[in-house]
């Protein structure tokens, strides 16, 4: 305990606990020790009309809530407190609502802490950094410690070799006290005039702090006071308060010191007629004296409970967890005392019953922002009584309650509902009323009141097509999205229930995040890449299954990953807006059965999903056991647009699936960014010639629609224009070495040196091609290759040319990644952009164009950013946009060569002229790829562990040292996260570096990138080849590395 960190308090606590285990002591109370409370003191009756409120005792007063727990046992993975509540007011809102309206009332700092766990404290602190005068208080949080699991047999501390983890547990509430001491907050409290503390439960909102209740207790001197309530028959297996007979002395008797003789007179409630809110009223001078006396802690007693030392696996070695409750200190003050409340003040939320009854309108939020009672209910809480089974988890119960509007109660005695039955704001509950479903679909209950009756829907039609389906599975240990999404090969993504389980943590934690799958729509498509028919047939029937109500699909399941950001961000009406999609694609890897597939989501700003949601789905798909699926839901024909609707067999709901024209919308936004008429003209020139490569993914329709029928290009001006599933057999990334159709028409080798022509007027002036999902562009001109870091640069430069930007007061900001060249940071100085270099992925562009709109900061739009890795695109949408970076380009040669009578302006031209302008960063990236992972990681193993000894280092005989190493971490200036591990750097005396990067991309093996660069102004090196300019630097690169000796390649795979 002490090598984990823990304070002595806890060590002490946990050892007085560990004692009496293997003393024998069982920790059982029995009857003939205890006598009953016969009465209390009642706070309503006996103390209001006394008491006169001191609201002074406020400023010496902390409030504390227990925030420990996950809420596991109704499927929550969050801290519970963290679960809506009442509209959007979780636990943790009204609360901290409760505290900030007393300190405004009284005018008075009400303290207020909580006690978190491990588990909870990440979330609750960032949920609440909404609340400036909660965060900020220094003592806001206290943890909770943890103790050792103990070996049931052997009594010595729990081993469990696969999660270490599972060897430690929580030791109860009890641990407040030493959380307390040994974190030094009892002292700095005191030390601070605060004597008073309540605590309470997070879930039990009608614990509020109570100034009548806090003046009685101030002025009665007692120690602890302990609130109680009434047992009633459903309290009767709860613990209860006693008088233990030895000393007169209040105790606290829970069910698990219950021996098996005394049950039935445990469970009768007209002889323990009190039982433990766990609202506690403390004083804490007094239990300092008290943990001094006793050395640091409190000597509760020890509950004994029986557990596997992995609660998944009952074949684990079985242990015992060593609990304390912290009402049980009621015998540990001498004076201690007890008063009865009414069952206003404990309103816990322990199952989901309890969570309806608080979600209807039985409940409302007065001005305090405190939970009371509906009037209508004359002063009684309804009971409501659902399906144990059937109503476990949160989810079950919110995918229950249609339009997340629940049943009215506020006339209600009882409601019992038996069975799954679906249940809206339509259905009005008065009196006494049961509701059965023997069947074993839900069914949904019709609109109406329901009355003192008992309603059956044995034979009412089911969900019939929308019926859902819950499916059991097993988690697969592979499926943590990348930058990119999940990428496998497509037979990973065929094996059992894969992609199942990828979708379903998708939509699990969306429904975490509160995005409202029922409102909107989604959108579905891809890159046409071999399986993605079959898997768009599965996202809908999941897509159903989760509650979503409308569906929107390209045609032949074709949309590119630009053109879904557009359609999400561009797409009517308001009502129909889209809240995500799922992008099946891989990109630019291979497609085939035996090659790659990929899924990505992207949110409702159109961009890839932040970290955070990627992390979440992936520590689900670790623990997934259930997917949702309406098997019975038709196949959708894809071939053709149109809007097909399924309604459910009992009319009470229906489902809108609409297929769309893939280009349209991607291609009418791309008319409003660029003059299409000025383009159109260059195509008419005489002296222009054009060729796009879209090798055979998904940018063919595009090209066609764009091109050809609104430019006015030849449709002999497109290549490898049809889409394939397997791209034709060919690796679509647009780049020399894989993109060969396209380069040998412009007479370019893998070298992006020359290839001699006979005849070179023949060569096409202009040439682009796409990747599989049309995201990335590689540019050409006449035998000449545009690096994608100088194509960035050009662009940048050239922006007004382009009325998305001219008409916006021209270009504000750029950005780039770490690994690509510096030649835009260039054109960011001179004309006095903003510049930002990020880490690799585009989610980093996304916060810069969002940061006024999502994060309500400064704006940095219009904003132009790029990759080395072919990634080029503006804030237009929240992806990079091949046929934007085409369109791009296009425009600045349409605005070289406005006038027909002068000679053609080329890409070489510009580009040489941009060089003459700026000067030149040569700059080349050698890909390694399917490199053996163990072998991958040695490199870069190695290159860390030789930091030290690196800077000062010279190579090639003094021409170049090294000034500095370092892996790239970012300080996000948006959002304030940290990256970090980001890429290697080695950066040289004069500007020349290199940086080495894993890619994680790719489908199977990794890939070591090289990323070279060297700037040079000299007017005369401007032109010398790029091989020529980086010698020097690929020795370097390779020596400081053991790339080589380390992996066995000679040679990179790919040379861009």
């Amino acid at each position: 305990m002490r090598a984990e960190g823990l304070s002595e308090a806890a060590i002490q606590a946990f050892a007085y606990s560990y004692r009496e285990l293997v003393s024998g002591q069982s920790g059982m109370i029995s009857e003939s020790s205890i006598t009953p409370v016969d009465s209390l003191p009642d706070l309503d009756t006996d103390i209001k009309s006394k008491i006169t409120r001191d609201p002074s005792l406020l400023q010496h007063t902390v409030v504390l809530k227990l925030n420990g727990g996950l809420g596991t046992s109704m499927g929550l993975d969050k801290a519970k407190s963290l679960l809506k509540v009442k509209g959007n007011n979780t636990f943790l809102d009204l609360t901290a609502k409760q505290v900030i309206s007393m300190r405004k009332e009284f005018g008075l700092n009400v303290k207020f802490m909580l006690m978190n766990s491990f588990n909870t404290s990440k979330d609750t602190l960032n949920f609440l950094s909404k609340y400036p005068t909660i965060i900020s208080d220094p003592h806001l949080e206290l943890m909770q410690n943890k103790v050792p699991k103990v070996d049931a047999k052997t009594f010595l501390p729990a081993e469990w070799a696969p999660n270490r983890h599972l060897e430690w547990c929580p030791p109860g509430h009890g641990d407040l006290y030493s959380a307390l001491y040994g974190s030094g907050k009892l002292d700095a409290l005191l030390a601070e005039g605060v004597k008073y503390m309540f605590v309470s439960n997070s879930d039990n909102l009608g614990a509020t702090l109570d100034l009548d209740l806090l003046t009685y207790f101030a002025q009665s001197g007692m120690p602890f006071i302990m609130e109680c309530c009434r047992r009633t028959e459903a309290d009767k297996k709860g613990g209860h308060l006693a008088l233990r007979t030895a000393d007169n002395q209040l105790i606290l008797r829970e069910s698990a010191q219950c021996a098996k003789e005394d049950e039935e007179t445990f469970q009768k409630i007209f002889v323990h007629k009190y039982f433990n809110t766990n609202n506690l009223w403390v004083r804490l001078d007094l239990l300092k004296e008290l943990m001094d006396a006793r050395g640091g802690f409190v000597p509760l007693p020890t509950i004994q409970n029986p557990k596997t030392v992995d609660p998944q696996i009952d074949t684990s070695t079985p242990v015992i967890q060593l609990e304390t409750a912290m009402g049980a200190a009621i015998e540990c003050f001498q004076g201690a005392g007890a008063v009865c409340v009414s069952r206003t003040r404990f309103a816990p939320v322990k199952k989901c019953s309890d969570l309806f009854l608080l979600r209807s309108n039985a409940y409302v939020i007065n001005k305090d922002n405190v939970l009371v009672l509906n009037d209508e209910c004359k002063g009684i809480a309804p009971i409501v009584d659902l399906d144990a089974k059937k109503f476990k988890l949160v989810q079950s119960l919110e995918a229950a309650i249609e339009g997340g509007i629940y049943p009215s109660l506020s006339q209600c005695s009882k409601l019992k509902v038996s069975g799954e039955v679906y249940m809206t704001g339509r259905n009005i509950f008065k009196g006494n009323v049961q509701i059965n479903n023997p069947t074993k679909e839900p069914k949904v209950l019709p609109p109406g009141i329901y009355e003192n009756t008992t309603f059956d829907l044995s034979n009412t039609p089911g969900l019939g097509p929308l019926r859902v389906c819950n499916v059991g599975t097993i988690p697969f240990d592979d499926q943590k999205p990348g930058t990119s999404g999940l990428r496998k090969k497509t037979r990973k993504f065929q094996e059992g229930l894969y992609l199942h389980n990828f979708v379903q943590s998708v939509f699990n934690s969306l429904l975490n995040n509160d995005v409202d799958l029922s409102d909107g729509a989604l959108l579905i498509g891809g890159d046409g890449r071999y399986h993605n028919d079959i898997a768009i047939q599965v996202i809908v029937k999941m897509a159903v299954a989760n509650g979503v109500k409308r569906i929107i699909i390209g045609e032949n399941g074709l949309l590119s990953t630009p053109a879904i950001s557009a359609i999400i961000r561009e797409k009517g009406p308001r009502w129909q807006k889209i809240f995500g999609s799922f992008i099946l694609t891989a990109s630019h890897n291979p497609g085939g059965p035996d090659e790659d597939f990929g899924i990505k989501y992207n949110c409702e700003n159109g961009g890839p999903a932040p970290e955070n949601l990627t992390n979440e789905i992936y520590e689900i798909t670790k623990t997934i056991s259930n997917v949702k699926i309406c098997v019975e839901f038709p196949h959708i024909d894809i071939t053709s647009t149109g809007t097909v609707i399924v309604p459910s067999n009992d009319g009470s709901k229906q489902i809108v699936v609409e297929v769309i024209s893939s280009t349209q919308h991607h291609a009418e936004l791309l008319s409003t960014i660029f003059d299409f008429g000025k383009i159109s003209n260059l195509f008419q020139r005489s002296d222009f010639s054009f060729v796009y490569d879209c090798m055979h993914g998904v940018q063919g329709p595009y090209a066609r629609e764009i091109f050809v029928n609104l430019l006015g290009a030849p449709d002999s001006s497109l290549i490898n224009a049809i889409p394939k599933d397997d791209f034709n057999g060919g690796h679509a990334d647009p780049n020399l070495t894989y993109a060969r159709d396209i380069c040998d028409i412009m007479h370019i080798d893998r070298n992006g040196l020359v290839i001699p022509s006979d005849n070179p007027s023949k060569i096409p002036c202009f040439g682009a091609a796409a990747d599989g999902d049309a995201d990335r562009n590689m540019i050409l001109g006449r035998q000449f290759f545009v690096t994608p870091s100088d194509s960035l640069a050009i662009i940048a430069a050239h922006a007004d040319v382009i009325p998305f930007f001219s008409l916006q007061g021209g270009l504000k900001s750029v950005a780039r990644s770490m690994p690509t060249s510096g030649a835009v940071d260039l054109v960011a100085k001179r004309l006095n952009l903003n510049l930002f270099e990020v880490p690799t992925g585009w989610k980093f562009f996304g916060n810069i164009m969002d940061s006024k709109d999502i994060f309500g900061g400064q704006n940095f739009n219009p904003t132009i950013c790029g990759e080395e890795s072919f990634g080029t695109g503006s804030n237009h949408v929240r992806e990079k946009d091949g046929m934007w970076a085409v369109l791009a380009w296009l425009s600045i040669l349409a605005h070289y060569n406005q006038d027909i009578s002068k000679p053609f302006v080329h890409v070489e031209e510009i580009v040489r002229q941009h060089w003459t302008n700026y000067g030149r960063n040569f700059y080349c990236r050698y890909d390694y790829e399917g490199v053996d992972k163990n072998k991958a990681n040695a490199v870069m193993k190695h290159l860390i562990s030789s930091f030290p000894n690196l800077p000062g280092t010279k190579f090639c005989d003094n021409k170049y040292e090294i000034e500095k190493v370092d892996e790239f971490e970012y300080l996000d200036p948006v959002d304030g996260s940290i990256s970090s591990h980001q890429g290697i750097r080695i950066l040289l005396v004069g500007g020349s570096r290199v940086v080495y990067r894993l890619s994680g991309t790719a489908g199977s093996g990794a890939t070591i990138r090289i990323y070279l660069e060297k700037y040079e102004n000299d007017p005369s090196k401007l032109f010398i080849p790029v091989a020529d300019a980086l010698g020097d630097m690929v020795t370097i690169a390779l020596a400081v590395s053991n790339l080589v000796e380390l992996t066995g390649f000679t040679s990179p795979t790919v040379i861009t």
